[in-house]
């Protein structure tokens, strides 16, 4: 099965099931659905930062700060965040992604709009990153990754998770 037959519960701007669809009609016809972004960090603290391989259905080639993906029909978020995570890194008993905030994005015609959960979870294991997802990958301290901000071309939903993560930590500082 690709993953543009994979079957997504389709939600509504609140959030709530409204139907299933594959992902490809998901995305062609811009229906709600709902995706993970997990902030990974090593021991040291550093963060996890990977270019999306070119055959990406949505943003390919681009630099994102976070691994993840969309949720499955009838997966939880929670569900999803430890999957694509474990899936993205290549490693299995890493610890329960910690759920830190949802928003809706709207990819302004991309793809749609989408419930974005945003989770964070520490890697001590060694990673083996999926080649069919990750086609680069490095972790970088919060220097190193702002310093990239403005060279890379970043995913747009990951650059507006880590801008409301970044807001949410200056607002509690």
């Amino acid at each position: 099965m690709s993953s543009a037959d994979e079957i997504l519960d389709v939600v509504d701007e609140q959030d709530r099931v409204v139907g299933r669809a594959p992902r490809g009609e998901v995305y062609a016809r811009g229906l709600i659905h709902r995706c993970v972004f997990v902030r990974v960090r090593d021991a040291d603290g550093r963060v996890f930062v990977h270019r999306r391989t070119p055959t990406k259905l949505v943003f390919p080639s681009m630099y994102d700060m976070f691994v993840g993906g969309v949720v499955g029909a009838g997966e939880s978020y929670d569900e999803a965040a430890l999957r694509e995570a474990e899936e993205e890194l290549g490693v299995r008993g890493l610890p329960r992604p910690e759920p830190v905030l949802r928003f809706l994005y709207d990819s302004g015609g991309v793809a749609g709009k989408w419930w974005s959960a945003v989770y964070e979870v520490r890697c001590e294991l060694p990673v083996d990153p999926q080649v069919e997802e990750v086609a680069w990958h490095a972790f970088l301290t919060e220097d190193e990754l702002a310093a990239r901000l403005g060279e890379w071309e970043w995913v747009p939903d990951g650059l507006a998770a880590y801008e409301r993560l970044r807001a949410e930590a200056a607002g509690r500082g």
